[in-house]
């Protein structure tokens, strides 16, 4: 179903015909006015609620509210529902929110190069997505969450999400996974408006949606390639057997690089099988595994960067620092279970087990690291009626726990010989109760409230340390503390197309257990860490009309002991970088987020131009600092703005040209050094056979060549000096793919 089912909803505030209107994710609302026989205006209603993914056409007859004389003229409404798509469903619930959010469809981003989620990401406004290296440690920030993090660790500040369950446990995300195989679309919730999902973090959620064997039948190849050596080759296959579903993706890439001393491949399988035993109970399992060797790229100074980009630098060259991902397994089941009043309850777990070798084939701290967390998730939605209003109360629980977790000393020899465990983070755990409601106050307006009880547990152990703590403090962190995160929103419905909202929120980001210490590191111990919290207001408005499709939002976050990461020492050829994560004192992140696709033309043989644009304001500062004063935190640009026109063809051909732009970026919390402002070009071109069998596309990348800076290493106070903290972006690319559909 959709929300443009048929024509009674054009005339929104004429109560002269019906309309409809959804009330939530798969249901629907009828509204008709009826004039009497003098014409005294008045409004009747009548409802109804069916399941959105289901096709159905529904006859009405409705009265007017009253009428002077006794006799009436009956009117007779019918609607007609089409059945709604995933994709359709998901955006119906997103609407819901009142707040920023936005969907990627995968099958837009498969018109271009899809190597990384550098690609499935771009266009969306708040998120910043770029890769250092060419690999899947792709930097991913929302809203600042981990802005200071350097690529190549995990994730941190977003929690990220396979089919509504959670990949991010305590000691944050492994970005191996992040590949973006067997997607059908992407949601992105920003900030506190991935409440549902549990997202203790100021950045939100990011949440993927796996391909079934509804959405994907048939079998389909695609081989693609382009620059640096980039091969890809993906075979996905799926379909529906009486009540079982299947759909399985395995995929082979490698690249050489566009840096020196960037090489890397990877292999993974995507599996989703579900079953439906009856209308009631459904239920679906989830597979994803990936191995993955990348070597480490190497931070560059303005000068290097100016004279050959492609270089990297000595200690890198001499370390040749690398990250081995052996076999990350992440398992999970979900399961639905719908009352006979609609209602329904869902349980999740999931099992992630990620073992990695860090500095393999180096002599400068090789390093093992054994990771497995249990995850889980049990929700209960209920629609109902509350002091007589349209109500749907969500009750919620969410797990993340580390099974086993902990660094050692890798000696580096073939039968990977280990030395004692150095760390130890078991029992770290983020448990999140959260209780929330949506209310229809009045036919257009809703009242969004909720409020998060959090359990937030690291304990970490260092029984061994390369470097002498000299901190005063204990080798042993144990932190268990409670939080509450209330949050409250509103949505008014100007039209059923246009939307105004605004909410206020806050938000409990904790530590990752590895930032507290990582292997055998005990510099962090200057000062215990705690979570960072954040109280939020945003306000915004979307909608979407024949030419347009976008929305505007603007917030502004009060952060108390802000989690920001610095490096204290840089590498050397015989030594690693020291990278510290301490709590800053109060810092303010606000911005906007705005995305607006235009249809510029459309002829009459169904030819459309369009213009997508996407910006990003990131003003993110400390407050009153006593060394930095109001200064800029750094690692994001403050302006990224971003546009592609396209001229779709209706025979299936495409073309269109795109633009990357983004300000200078301050590289030292001093604010004496900067990374420079670019502009990039690029262009792609493709065709989507009418029949879909096949497609096919070129996508060009920096057409001008230019050299960039894609992420930085932050450092305390550079002094002004041309520092090596600048990761490069990749030069001119061409890219190509040829997909069959079978």
């Amino acid at each position: 179903m959709t929300s443009q089912t048929s024509s009674l909803e054009s005339d929104y505030t004429n109560r002269s015909s019906p309309y409809i209107h959804w009330v939530g994710a798969t249901h629907l609302k009828l509204h008709a006015y009826t004039p009497s026989l003098n014409s005294r205006r008045s409004t009747a209603y009548r409802y109804t609620e069916f399941a959105s993914g289901l096709s159905a056409c529904l006859l009405f007859t409705v009265a007017p509210a009253f009428a002077d004389t006794p006799e009436q003229r009956l009117q007779t409404v019918t609607v007609q529902a089409a059945k709604a798509t995933p994709v359709e469903q998901s955006r119906a619930q997103l609407k819901e929110v009142p707040g920023g959010t936005s969907l990627v469809e995968q099958a837009e981003v498969d018109k271009g190069r899809s190597a990384s989620l550098e690609d499935t990401l771009a266009y969306q406004p708040g998120v910043y997505a770029q890769s250092a290296g060419g690999n899947d440690a792709v930097k991913i920030s929302i809203r600042g969450s981990g802005a200071n993090a350097s690529p190549g660790y995990f994730r941190e500040g977003t929690k990220f999400l396979f089919d509504g369950l959670a990949l991010t446990g305590a000691g944050g995300t492994p970005y191996e996974l992040l590949d973006g195989q067997g997607l059908q679309y992407t949601e992105i919730l920003r900030g506190a408006n991935a409440f549902e999902y549990g997202a203790l973090s100021l950045g939100g959620g990011i949440n993927f949606i796996t391909h079934t064997g509804y959405s994907a039948p048939g079998s389909q190849i695609k081989l693609e390639g382009g620059s640096f050596g980039w091969q890809k080759q993906t075979l996905r296959t799926g379909g529906v057997v009486g009540d079982a579903d299947y759909f399985v993706s395995v995929d082979n890439a490698r690249r050489d690089g566009y840096q020196d001393y960037t090489f890397s491949k990877s292999k993974g399988v995507v599996g989703n099988f579900g079953y439906r035993f009856n209308p009631k109970l459904q239920t679906r399992l989830i597979v994803r595994y990936r191995e993955e060797f990348h070597e480490n790229a190497g931070a560059l100074t303005r000068a290097q960067l100016k004279h050959d980009s492609t270089q990297t630098n000595a200690a890198t060259r001499a370390s040749r620092g690398d990250s081995t991902k052996r076999g990350s397994t992440w398992v999970a089941s979900k399961t639905t279970y719908t009352f006979d009043d609609d209602a329904t309850l869902e349980f999740g777990v999931g099992y992630h087990d990620y073992p990695q070798i860090l500095n393999r084939r180096s002599t400068v701290n090789p390093n093992y690291w054994d990771w497995s967390d249990i995850n889980a998730s049990l929700k209960y939605t209920r629609y109902d009626q509350l002091f007589g209003l349209d109500s749907t109360t969500t009750l919620g629980f969410t797990s993340t726990e580390h099974l086993n977790a902990g660094a050692k000393t890798y000696r580096g020899d073939k039968d990977l010989g280990l030395l004692q465990k150095n760390v130890k983070y078991d029992g770290s755990f983020d448990h999140v109760f959260t209780v929330g409601n949506d209310l229809g106050l009045t036919d257009r307006l809703y009242l969004t409230t909720g409020v998060s009880a959090i359990q937030i547990k690291r304990d970490i152990d260092v029984s061994f340390s390369d470097r002498p703590n000299t901190s005063g403090f204990p080798t042993r962190y144990d932190y268990d503390d409670w939080s509450l995160a209330p949050r409250a929103g509103l949505r008014f419905e100007l039209t059923p197309n246009l939307q105004v909202f605004g909410n206020v929120s806050r938000s409990v980001d904790p530590p990752s257990s590895w930032s507290i210490s990582n292997s055998g590191v005990t510099n962090n111990y200057i000062k215990p860490l705690v979570p960072q919290t954040a109280n939020t207001v945003e306000f915004g408005v979307r909608g979407q009309s024949e030419r347009f499709d976008g929305s505007l939002v603007l917030y502004r976050s009060w952060v108390k002991n802000e989690l920001l990461t610095t490096q204290i020492a840089a590498a050397t050829g015989t030594s690693a970088a020291i990278v510290s994560t301490s709590n800053a004192t109060p810092t303010i992140h606000q911005g906007i987020e705005a995305g607006l696709t235009t249809k510029l033309w459309q002829g009459s043989n169904g030819d459309v131009l369009s213009w997508r644009q996407a910006y990003t304001l990131n003003d993110f500062y400390y407050r009153h600092d006593p060394a930095f004063s109001k200064n800029e935190l750094p690692g994001l640009p403050k302006h990224i703005y971003q546009a592609e026109l396209q001229y779709q063809y209706a025979n299936g051909f495409y073309a269109g040209v795109n633009v990357r732009s983004a300000s200078s970026t301050a590289v030292d919390y001093a604010n004496t050094f900067n990374a420079p402002s670019y502009t990039i070009f690029g262009a792609r071109l493709g065709y989507d056979a009418p029949s879909k069998k096949w497609q096919a596309y070129v996508d060009l990348k920096n057409l001008g060549d230019k050299d960039y800076v894609t992420a930085i290493v932050p450092g305390y106070n550079a002094q002004g000096q041309d520092t090596a903290a600048l990761y490069p972006g990749d030069g001119f690319g061409a890219f190509t793919g040829v997909t069959y559909n079978f």
